[in-house]
C-alpha cells in the first residue's frame, strides 16, 4: 500500500482541476471527469514518486465511486417522495413499458443485423437499453431541475430501468457464463425485486411516526453517522439480494423524504454527493483504455445514433402520454440518453464469458459517447425543443400553403 495516499490526493487534484475547468467553461464535469480519467489510468506513465496510472489505489477509487452512485441516487430520493410515486405509479408502469419496447427492440435488431450470436445479441441489447442513474441524477442537480414536473416521469423510469436491470442480469448472467438459464430464475428475480420495492416503500410509510421521533437526534455527528448506516447497509442488502444497490439507495431517499427531516438530511449529504460523486465519473473514466477503442468506432457510432433516435422518441411518446408538453417531453428523452454503470458490468460479463472481444472497446466507446453527450444535449434541451418546433411549425405552414 505504498504512496496510496499520494495517488489519492494526485486523484483528488485532478478531480479538482476537472472542476474548475467545468465552471470556466460553463459544461457538465461529468465528460470532464471521464475524459481526464482515460487521460490517466493503466495505460499513463510514472514520473518519479507521481504515478498517474492509480494502481495501488485502483481499488478505493473503485469504492468510493460505487459510493458515489448510492450518494447521488440518495439525494434524488430526497427530492420526490413515496406519495408523489404512488400516485404517479400508472402513468410510470406505462411510460416505462413504452420506453423498453421502443429501446430493447433496437437493442437486439442491431447486433442481429451484425450477424452476431445469441449470447451477444441479448448483451448488447442491455448495454444499448440501460440508462445511467448515476449521469443522469447528476445532470438533473446540476442543472436544478428536480423540481421539474418531468423530472417524476424521469425518476420513475430510472426505477422501471433498475428493476428491469435486477431480472435481466439475473437472466443474461445465467446464459452467458453456464450456456443456459431457467424461467424459475427469472420470475424469482422478478418476485424478489417487486417484493423489496414494495416492502420498503409501504414500511416506510407505516413507520414514518417512528422514523420521525427516532431521527430526532441533536447531534448533526450521530445523526449523519445514522443516515450513512443506513444508506449503505440496505444499499448493501441489496447487492446480497442480486438487485441494484442503486436502486435501494433511491428508496431509501423516497422513504426519508416523508420524514420531518428532510431539510437537515439533504444539508448534510449534499458534500457527501458531490464528492463521491465526482469520484464515480473519474474512476468510470480510469476504466476505459483509451488504446483499445479504435476497433469498433463504427459500430459504436451507429449504436450511439439508434440509442438517440430511441430515447428521444420514446421520451416524445413517452411524456405525450403522460400528458406533459412538448418541451416537457423533449426535456425527459434527452436526460435519459446516457449510458454508463450497467453497460460496463455487461460488458465485464460478456468477457467472463468469452463472447466476442469486440464488445469490450464497443461498450467503452458506446458508453463515453453518450456520457459526454447525455449531458450536453440535456443542457441544451432549450435549444433543441425550439429549433424542433420552428422546424414543425414550417412543416405545417408549408403544408397550409400548398395548393389543394
Amino acid at each position: 500500500m505504498e504512496h496510496i495516499l499520494l495517488e489519492i490526493g494526485l486523484a483528488l487534484v485532478l478531480i479538482a482541476l476537472s472542476g474548475i475547468l467545468a465552471i470556466r467553461l460553463r459544461f457538465s464535469i461529468v465528460p470532464i471527469l471521464i475524459l481526464v480519467g482515460m487521460a490517466v489510468g493503466p495505460h499513463a506513465p510514472r514520473f518519479g514518486v507521481l504515478d498517474f496510472r492509480f494502481i495501488v489505489s485502483a481499488p478505493l477509487i473503485d469504492l468510493m465511486g460505487r459510493l458515489g452512485v448510492l450518494f447521488l441516487m440518495f439525494y434524488l430520493g430526497l427530492e420526490f417522495s413515496v406519495g408523489r410515486l404512488m400516485r404517479a405509479g400508472r402513468s410510470i408502469i406505462m411510460g416505462g413499458t413504452v420506453y423498453m419496447a421502443i429501446n430493447f427492440t433496437l437493442g437486439i435488431i442491431f447486433p442481429w443485423l451484425l450477424g452476431w450470436p445469441l449470447r451477444e445479441i441479448l448483451v448488447v441489447a442491455g448495454i444499448t437499453t440501460i440508462s445511467s442513474s448515476a449521469i443522469v441524477a447528476k445532470v438533473l442537480v446540476d442543472l436544478k431541475r428536480t423540481a421539474n414536473p418531468e423530472t417524476e416521469m424521469i425518476l420513475g423510469l430510472m426505477m422501471f430501468q433498475d428493476v428491469f436491470v435486477a431480472i435481466y442480469l439475473s437472466v443474461v448472467s445465467g446464459l452467458v457464463l453456464s450456456g443456459t438459464t431457467s424461467p424459475i430464475r427469472a420470475l424469482s428475480s422478478v418476485a424478489l425485486a417487486m417484493g423489496v420495492i414494495s416492502g420498503l416503500l409501504l414500511l416506510g410509510r407505516h413507520i414514518m411516526p417512528f422514523l420521525n421521533r427516532w431521527l430526532n437526534i441533536p447531534s448533526d455527528e450521530v445523526f449523519l453517522l445514522v443516515l450513512l448506516a443506513i444508506l449503505i447497509w440496505v444499499a448493501g442488502i441489496s447487492e446480497t439480494l442480486h438487485i441494484p444497490e442503486a436502486l435501494g439507495a433511491l428508496l431509501i431517499g423516497l422513504v426519508l423524504a416523508e420524514t420531518e427531516h428532510l431539510e437537515r438530511i439533504e444539508r448534510l449529504i449534499v458534500p457527501f454527493r458531490d464528492f463521491f460523486g465526482a469520484l464515480f465519473f473519474f474512476s468510470f473514466g480510469l476504466s476505459v483504455d483509451p488504446l483499445s477503442l479504435g476497433g469498433a468506432i463504427w459500430v459504436a457510432l451507429a449504436a450511439v445514433v439508434l440509442t438517440l433516435v430511441g430515447n428521444f422518441a420514446a421520451g416524445i411518446l413517452v411524456g405525450y402520454r403522460a400528458g406533459f408538453s412538448f418541451k416537457a417531453s423533449t426535456n425527459i428523452g434527452l436526460t435519459i440518453i446516457s449510458r454508463g454503470e450497467f453497460s460496463i458490468i455487461l460488458a465485464n460479463l460478456a468477457q467472463a464469458g468469452g463472447l466476442l472481444p469486440v464488445l469490450q472497446p464497443f461498450t467503452a466507446l458506446y458508453v463515453l459517447i453518450l456520457a459526454i453527450l447525455g449531458p450536453l444535449l440535456t443542457k441544451e434541451s432549450k435549444l433543441i425543443y425550439t429549433g424542433l418546433s420552428r422546424l414543425f411549425q414550417a412543416a405545417r405552414n408549408s403544408r397550409n400553403a400548398s395548393p389543394r
